[in-house]
């Protein structure tokens, strides 16, 4: 049930995006500071984590860039625990909705457990988002929804299938 949401919102991002006929310019760069909720599932168990993000885009051109993303969750859930993720992949965004920029990334890259145990496993993040331009230099992101994966080698499958909602600010250059 998990995984179908996150396939439901990219295709919902990716239908709202196709009818777009204007011609928005791209920004060569933005950067992204922001909240995040993380939803842990392990080991039959699930965990809320708060923190937050950072991205880094540049952009090839109007609907293709690059994406760095640095992350950090923690949680006090009856336990503390923190997570460190860093990953970097494609965006595809379609611009050209007037001050609406759907978007949707795949990011891989790795995560770190900050706990007693610490240990770095491979990750990775399938989603999208909606920017909402401001101005020239500035816009709000108010939704960026992501399927997270992480290998934790706690778990008896060793893989743990997140949730991670995202929003904040944009600066465009």
């Amino acid at each position: 049930m998990k995984n179908y949401f996150a396939v439901v919102l990219l295709l919902a991002v990716l239908g709202l995006a196709l009818p777009a006929k204007a011609q928005d310019k791209a920004p060569k760069s933005e950067v992204y500071v922001g909240y995040d909720y993380v939803r842990v599932n392990s080991n039959g168990n699930s965990f809320n984590f708060n923190g937050g993000s950072g991205q880094v885009t540049y952009n090839f051109n109007r609907w293709f860039g690059v994406v760095g993303d640095l992350g950090g969750y923690y949680t006090s859930n009856g336990f503390s625990a923190g997570i460190i993720s860093y990953m970097f992949g494609p965006r595809v965004s379609f611009r050209g909705h007037g001050r609406v920029t759907p978007f949707v990334q795949t990011l891989f890259g790795g995560a770190w457990s900050i706990t007693n145990s610490s240990q770095s496993v491979f990750a990775m993040s399938a989603g999208g988002g909606v920017d909402l331009k401001v101005s020239r230099h500035f816009a709000i992101r108010p939704v960026q929804a992501e399927y997270f994966l992480t290998r934790f080698r706690n778990a008896p499958t060793n893989q743990q299938n997140n949730f991670r909602y995202s929003a904040g600010i944009v600066f465009r250059f």
